[in-house]
């Protein structure tokens, strides 16, 4: 593990959730934070005193990452702050939760705000943190993405046709942003967070996390903690040193669909 005291990490949609899990996890390793969020000003003052805890800085940003202004402006407060830039995580995210066969359920409206914030606010991001990586000579990047990108079942057809933009974006930037700096996505499948909770319901919710834990091959739905610390693995574990523009599936399985009858599974 690299020396890790006094570096940089700059997670948007950090308030809550997986961001929120993510920014603790690397203060515990002694990298200052940014948090930055959009409407939940409580809980990333609350996230960044959790990391202050730690024994690091941190600093709150409000910022709408598909406005290029704020990219811009929250990648200057950290220059600001601390003079420097190693790490990113883009994990901020937007969705309309819309039953696929609604296809009136959304609209060109909904794609677009979608895709500002999943896969313009990444670019942007991206575009405003490469020149101080390279700076320093080296950085590493990841996007937090989504099943929904490799399977194309998610919360609405927008969000998992963002998400697989977002997965081909990242493989596209692998190309441009070495030898300095590698980028990777983190694909997780269904997350224990109240985002999707309070998209669904408490009974939807509740009901379709037991039936998919019950289906996983692995028998267990994620955790914020658990889609953070694969997140962190690939900004600094050793092992990742040489992976850039790869896509990660974190998901106990559930991509690999249902066993077949004629497989041994049960029977239709």
């Amino acid at each position: 593990m690299p020396e890790l005291t006094g570096k940089v990490a700059i997670i948007t949609g950090s308030a809550t959730g997986v961001g929120a899990a993510a920014a603790i996890l690397l203060a515990e390793r002694g990298i200052n934070v940014v948090i930055n969020y959009t409407r939940s000003h409580d809980e990333a003052e609350a996230t960044a005193a959790t990391c202050r805890e730690k024994g690091v800085e941190a600093i709150t940003v409000r910022a709408d990452v598909s406005e290029d202004a704020d990219c811009k402006r929250m990648v200057q407060e950290a220059i600001d702050k601390w003079g420097r830039i190693d790490y990113l995580i883009n994990n901020a995210a937007r969705t309309k939760f819309n039953p696929f066969p609604n296809l009136d359920g959304v609209d060109k409206d909904d794609f677009l705000n979608i895709y500002a914030v999943n896969v313009v606010g990444a670019y942007q991001m991206v575009r405003a943190v490469e020149p101080h990586m390279r700076k320093l000579g080296r950085g590493a990047i990841v996007n937090d993405s989504s099943i929904g990108g490799v399977t194309g079942i998610a919360s609405s057809i927008p969000y998992a046709a963002s998400k697989a933009a977002l997965n081909l974006m990242t493989k596209s930037l692998a190309h441009v942003l070495g030898p300095e700096i590698r980028i990777n996505a983190v694909v997780p499948g269904m997350i224990q967070t109240r985002w999707l909770k309070g998209g669904l319901g408490d009974e939807q919710y509740e009901a379709m996390l037991e039936t998919t834990a019950a289906t996983l091959p692995l028998r267990e739905v994620a955790t914020a903690e658990d889609i953070a610390e694969t997140l962190i693995w690939f900004l600094i574990g050793a092992g990742s040193r040489l992976i850039t523009g790869e896509t990660l599936i974190v998901d106990s399985g559930i991509h690999l669909g249902r066993l077949p009858p004629y497989a041994g599974g049960e029977e239709p």
